[in-house]
């Protein structure tokens, strides 16, 4: 009975948000971001927040609510309104990773929201703070193995990107690596240029400024091919054969938003993507612009459910 009193609900609001479609939008669209101000997901809501918002004559507020592994963040978003002025950006953690990280879910990812369209994909770095006596990949699994559970890495909390791609780095290579939860990317960060942490593997927004300062040493990229903006850090995979763990962030409303919003909202996303400034700023953060159809976007998340779903098998890593 909750369930089709919720599902009636949801279908008055989407007959009322197609008759305004029209008008959309009409006040400020709410951008919830699930992490804290300064990460790679915030980076990339604000640069793609404020073209969209320009383009549409209105303002995209930006609404950080970080907290379990983005739980918290994403489910307000799924309980929104379906009238396009509350949308999610959503990110290969919160659509993708929890589903199998976390027993009880308070969201789904394809049955509570209607993807937009993707927005970029951000690879990873693998850094480590310069104390470290390591120059490459081999030399830190050398130095992990030497000293089971003596090294540690810095997370934005189980779920996040660093966590997925530390796991997953410790798993190929077989380390014990220690992991240690923050609430945000940005206090993550911090801590590793200030000694704390051993190293992380994070998006290239995060930890950009502290490489230009010299305060954490890159070491590989996460990616399959080596980036042409940075041809000269290796892959991980040249030291771990099949290592690949790249982020991604897309927009997403709340189920039964009118079909009409969605394409609108898709349309200006996609002519922001394609503006040169918009790729000059997602590029400068180390971010690759990219866009598409809803139905690509959903059917781009599906896959990714299924791929990192056997990740977080393998790892044995599941939150009560």
């Amino acid at each position: 009975m909750r369930h089709f009193i919720r599902l009636t609900i949801l279908m008055i609001a989407a007959v009322a948000g197609g008759a305004n479609a029209q008008s959309y939008p009409s006040k400020p669209i709410k951008l919830i971001v699930p992490f804290t101000p300064g990460g790679s997901t915030d980076v990339v809501a604000r640069v793609i927040g404020q073209k969209i918002g320009e383009a549409m004559g209105t303002q995209v507020v930006i609404d950080n609510r970080p907290g379990a592994g983005g739980n918290i963040g994403v489910e307000a978003a799924a309980r929104a309104a379906p009238d396009g002025y509350t949308l999610v950006m959503g990110h290969i953690g919160t659509m993708a990773v929890n589903p199998a990280l976390y027993k009880k879910l308070p969201y789904e990812p394809l049955r509570d929201f209607a993807p937009v369209s993707l927005v970029a994909n951000v690879p990873n770095l693998l850094v480590v703070h310069p104390a470290l006596p390591v120059k490459s990949t081999r030399d830190l699994v050398a130095l992990a193995r030497a000293r089971p559970g003596q090294l540690n890495y810095g997370s934005s909390g189980a779920g996040g990107t660093p966590y997925l791609a530390c796991e997953y780095f410790k798993l190929i290579a077989k380390l014990d690596i220690v992991h240690i939860p923050y609430k945000g990317a940005a206090p993550m960060t911090v801590d590793l240029a200030g000694g704390q942490l051993t190293m992380t593997i994070t998006g290239i927004p995060t930890v950009l400024p502290f490489i230009k300062a010299k305060r954490v040493r890159p070491l590989a990229v996460s990616t399959a091919q080596r980036l042409p903006s940075m041809p000269q850090l290796p892959t991980i995979a040249e030291t771990l054969p099949g290592y690949e763990a790249v982020s991604w962030f897309g927009i997403l409303a709340p189920v039964a938003t009118p079909k009409e919003i969605i394409t609108r909202l898709n349309a200006e996303i996609v002519k922001a993507i394609a503006n040169p400034d918009t790729a000059e700023r997602l590029a400068g953060e180390g971010a690759d612009p990219s866009a598409g159809t809803p139905e690509q976007f959903g059917a781009f998340i599906k896959s990714e459910i299924a791929r990192w779903g056997k990740v977080i098998k393998a790892t044995g890593t599941v939150i009560e």
